[in-house]
């Protein structure tokens, strides 16, 4: 029986659990492109026959660009899944408001601009897998993370909404919701809230925060890695997996206690 590998593409695939993502993929056998706006850092990815690919979410040409490089060269994207998020944290009343609208920008639109833009052929082939990799923060806010949790919130609404219009057409939308995470983003973000509220009147929480996530013993990336594996070749997906470090437990709390968790 003649088997065709599945068509996969990862954004963020320069780091973290992008990269992670397109690695495992790629040696299970799939046909991998990997995107991000740091192709130098992707070029690694050429070893195990991942197709680096520039795509800058906050800029609609670039995401219009990638997603028609891959159509045209495989005719078709199986499986999308967006690992690619900004996170610039620090408390709502310090961040600007340009910075909170770039992490729509790439967390929220640019993401749906690029499914938007695979769906016409998913929908002709009868098959899809859309993996939206959103956050812990994406069902309870974390304490100086307000903005980073609204887009990531956001991506979960449209997760849950595209996930009925789209399944009469064989397509699944799945949600990955990472909790602590070993990453570059990780320590980016956290040094950006230092930045940003560590001498204002929120620095005790900004302070206590930092040095929290700092002695954390974090697992690596490869857990979500195995998460979206499991999404995709499920012949019936959960609508939602989770993993990293206290993801479960804080979902819980998140869940049964969202107005209070933190307060």
């Amino acid at each position: 029986m003649y088997y065709m590998a599945k068509v996969v593409l990862v954004t963020g695939a320069s780091s973290g659990m992008g990269e992670a993502t397109a690695l495992h993929l790629a040696k299970q056998g799939y046909i991998v492109y990997g995107a991000a706006r740091r192709t130098a850092k992707m070029q690694g990815l050429l070893a195990y026959g991942i197709t680096p690919l520039t795509l800058d979410l906050s800029n609609k040409e670039s995401v219009v660009a990638c997603a028609n490089q891959v159509l045209a060269k495989e005719g078709r994207v199986d499986i999308l899944v967006n690992a690619a998020g900004f996170g610039f944290n620090g408390a709502i009343e310090d961040i600007s408001l340009e910075n909170a609208r770039q992490q729509f920008e790439v967390n929220v639109f640019g993401t749906m601009q690029l499914v938007q833009l695979l769906l016409p052929r998913m929908r002709e082939n009868r098959y899809g897998k859309i993996i939206n990799i959103t956050s812990i923060g994406g069902k309870l806010v974390l304490p100086l993370m307000g903005w980073y949790c609204a887009s990531k919130f956001a991506l979960e609404a449209l997760s849950d909404g595209l996930r009925i219009e789209v399944k009469q057409f064989g397509i699944d939308v799945i949600v990955i919701e990472p909790g602590g995470i070993k990453s570059e983003w990780a320590a980016i973000s956290y040094d950006n809230m230092l930045r940003v509220s560590g001498n204002s009147v929120y620095s005790k929480m900004a302070v206590a925060a930092s040095k929290s996530i700092a002695n954390l013993d974090l697992p690596g990336p490869d857990v979500i890695a195995k998460l979206v594996q499991k999404g995709i070749e499920a012949k019936n997906p959960n609508a939602r997996y989770s993993g990293g470090y206290n993801a479960k437990m804080l979902l819980f709390i998140g869940n049964y206690f969202p107005a209070i968790a933190f307060s």
